[in-house]
């Protein structure tokens, strides 16, 4: 198993760099002289742009620069109002701590730029725990800030030539392990209460915990992202839509030790109280691995909801489950109106998996009477081979997930196959032509049936955003 695990691996990170060097808005040359021409997709261009360079920094791979990004990004911060600013990171390995970004601002990555997360912890200052969270995800209390942070921001793009983020988070994994950590470990990039952002066309590896996490904002595009770290590293998820709206995640391939997308909305009483859902959410073109965990969970903290998300066009290889619903009774909220289209998968546990018995709760103030509902969960045009288990979908007793629709599904199970391919309690809904055949509790319909599990045609706002050509040239 191992060794096939290892051709998988190295088959899907072939794949993973030989699209990334062909994907269009990733050009830079150095031309002769002194100077650097860059272009590149953003949903802004910028008048202004500067090196760290010209702020102090050292690209050594030594030299602590977080003062000179955040010098960098002061100063630049003044062409907000006339047409914006760009900081580019030449070649080179930049030591840096935590630093917030501004608006109006670009911060570009040279495709042999590499951003180290420094391993002093001093470099990490704490700030308060989310508040549809209550507490910190790891511990009680505060967190951890991220590399790169940034709140109540409009028009922030962070992007490059498939430059490098490296969060050196195995000193974090192994504190965690030792239960040592007494707040929550640092993301590599977090966006809050901002619009309007661009992440696009890097390189993340090793983060100490989550990789990408935007959180009550809006008008989002992550695009053309490599997500890599140990497939045992503790909840490396890789991108973390949280209480956002409009949001497009496209051609991003991530390998990880957790789930690669991670659909979120607080987490519960506190969740609730803040009321922010995950709202028009398109998925497309994703590759992910991930032995643990899910190619797209939904939840488990999904206490201010989450509806109207599009997932189309999925490859997952050793992951542990295709789509995952995770819920408890406590979290409250609601998962509805999911459409799924297309998904190749191989090699998994369950290709779906529904629960309503997940647990991990907050604190002990979670309210019984908080019931989710999840309804409106729609599959079509499923592929999968070598697989243990079709599906374990198991509601909440006297509050069934309610509208699960499957057509065209088809299933090639392991040689050590579970006995029962299908394990159901507690659901509803209906299946035409899938293979093997479903459990009762999904009404099989007979022949194939168009219009059934249809996916929408109308398109999301976050589609009609358009990407502008930018071309620079800077002197070094």
């Amino acid at each position: 198993m191992m060794v096939k695990t290892g051709w998988l691996l190295l088959v899907i990170l072939g794949l993973v760099f030989s699209t990334l060097e062909g994907a269009e808005g990733r050009k830079g040359r150095i031309l002769e002289g002194s100077s650097y021409e860059l272009t590149y997709s953003a949903i802004s261009c910028r008048r202004h742009s500067a090196s760290i360079k010209d702020f102090g920094g050292v690209g050594d791979g030594k030299t602590l620069n977080t003062k000179a990004f955040q010098k960098a990004v002061n100063q630049l911060s003044k062409y907000a109002s006339d047409g914006g600013a760009q900081l580019v990171v030449p070649a080179g390995h930049w030591l840096t701590g935590s630093f917030n970004l501004t608006s109006h601002f670009t911060l570009f990555l040279h495709k042999d730029a590499v951003l180290l997360a420094s391993q002093e912890i001093n470099q990490w200052p704490l700030i308060d725990p989310l508040p549809s969270y209550g507490r910190g995800r790891d511990a009680p209390g505060g967190r951890y800030i991220s590399l790169i942070f940034g709140t109540n921001l409009t028009d922030v793009i962070i992007t490059g030539e498939n430059g490098t983020i490296d969060g050196q988070g195995a000193l974090w994994w192994q504190q965690f392990h030792k239960e040592k950590l007494k707040y929550t470990r640092p993301y590599l990039i977090e966006l809050m209460h901002s619009n309007k952002i661009q992440i696009s066309n890097l390189t993340l590896v090793n983060s100490p915990s989550w990789n990408i996490h935007p959180v009550y904002s809006s008008n989002i595009i992550i695009q053309g992202i490599t997500i890599l770290a140990p497939v045992t590293s503790p909840n490396t998820d890789g991108i973390d839509p949280d209480s956002c709206t409009n949001i497009r995640l496209e051609d991003n391939y991530i390998v990880s030790g957790d789930d690669c997308v991670a659909v979120k909305s607080g987490w519960d009483e506190y969740g609730i109280k803040y009321g922010m859902p995950t709202s028009h959410l398109i998925i497309r073109r994703l590759t992910c691995i991930s032995p643990s965990s899910a190619a797209i969970a939904l939840g488990s903290e999904m206490s201010g909801g989450i509806q109207d998300v599009r997932i189309q066009d999925i490859t997952a290889i050793h992951t542990e489950s295709g789509i995952r619903i995770k819920t408890a009774i406590g979290r409250g909220g609601f998962v509805k109106d999911v459409y799924v289209k297309g998904m190749k998968l191989h090699t998994m546990k369950w290709v779906f998996w529904m629960t309503g018995n997940y647990g991990s709760h907050a604190d002990t103030h979670w309210d019984p009477k908080a019931i989710p509902e999840i309804k409106g969960i729609n599959y079509r045009d499923v592929v999968a081979e070598n697989v243990s288990m079709a599906g374990q979908l198991d509601g909440i007793s006297g509050h069934p997930f309610t509208g699960i629709c499957m057509s065209n599904v088809t299933i090639g199970l392991a040689k050590k196959s579970e006995k029962y391919p299908w394990n159901c309690t507690n659901i509803e809904g209906i299946s035409t032509s899938v293979q093997p055949p479903p459990c009762q509790l999904l009404a099989d319909q007979g022949l194939k049936k168009s219009g059934m599990c249809d996916f929408p045609i109308e398109s999301l706002p976050i589609d009609n955003i358009r990407m502008q050509r930018c071309s620079y040239r800077l002197n070094y």
